[in-house]
């Protein structure tokens, strides 16, 4: 893969730490973006085992609900790299699960101002650079099965909303803006075992039982099941793909219903 400029969004979890790790592996140059000091603490591990590699990082609060704030992250973000050629949003919230009719007001609100409106506000601030840079580009977003039309599981209503709405942005987005060759895509990658709705049906008891529930008899790895598919959308070898949520879940997805009975 020809080397890119890349502006990743990372909450610290194993999905977010492992794809700034492939990426970086693979020589793109990164600026992580999130809290301050869980990006230097990526960073930090990335560099010390990556020698040679330089990771640059932007602080912002995800939880922000004014626009300026991400604009202003963006515009750092672009400065230091040059130009961005791929925004890959990977910082998620979803919370504990819980029923939806107890989910207090800040919950919810906290939900989607980090799911989605995080999400509108980097791609727009990404997109306008790239439209007035006349460079084109990518955006992922990293998503769930839960915000697609399968895959559903109990205790994530609010979450699982915010992330239908980003694939519907994702179909949209892709409509309006690729007269300006910008392509954006989703990930609606699998459950791992450290997810909430594996957690809360307990981790001994999810380990055992998924083996009668998915096809790949195992749950997903976040270390190395995902950066190959982030990779791919970020390069030029996905080129004439927009629009498009891929499913990365080992079939999860595809057998919910019967993984729900298991579980």
């Amino acid at each position: 893969m020809a080397t890119k400029n890349v502006l990743l969004t990372v909450n610290g979890d194993e999905v977010s730490r492992n794809i700034a790790y492939h990426l970086a592996k693979r020589g793109c140059r990164l600026v992580l973006m999130g809290d301050q000091k869980v990006v230097k603490e990526v960073s930090d591990w990335i560099t010390g085992d990556l020698k040679g590699v330089r990771v640059e990082i932007v602080g912002v609060d995800m939880e922000d609900e004014r626009e300026a704030v991400f604009d202003e992250a963006v515009e750092k973000s672009w400065s230091v790299l040059g130009k961005v050629d791929a925004l890959v949003n990977c910082y998620t919230y979803e919370g504990k699960n819980q029923d939806p009719l107890h989910m207090s007001e800040a919950e919810f609100l906290k939900t989607v101002r980090i799911n989605f409106m995080a999400a509108w506000y980097l791609m727009k601030a990404v997109a306008k650079r790239m439209r007035d840079n006349k460079s084109g580009g990518s955006v992922v977003f990293m998503t769930s099965i839960i915000g697609a039309e399968r895959g559903i599981y109990p205790g994530a209503a609010a979450y699982g909303a915010c992330l239908g709405g980003v694939h519907q942005l994702v179909r949209t987005a892709a409509l309006e803006i690729g007269k300006h060759q910008i392509r954006v895509n989703a990930i609606a990658r699998g459950l791992h075992i450290d997810d909430e709705f594996p957690a809360s049906v307990g981790k001994d008891r999810a380990q055992k039982l998924v083996k009668d529930a998915a096809p790949l008899n195992r749950w997903l790895d976040p270390k190395n099941d995902l950066a190959s598919t982030v990779i791919y959308l970020v390069s030029d070898d996905s080129r004439y793909m927009t629009g498009t949520t891929i499913y990365v879940d080992g079939a999860q997805s595809v057998v919910r219903p019967r993984m729900r009975a298991y579980m």
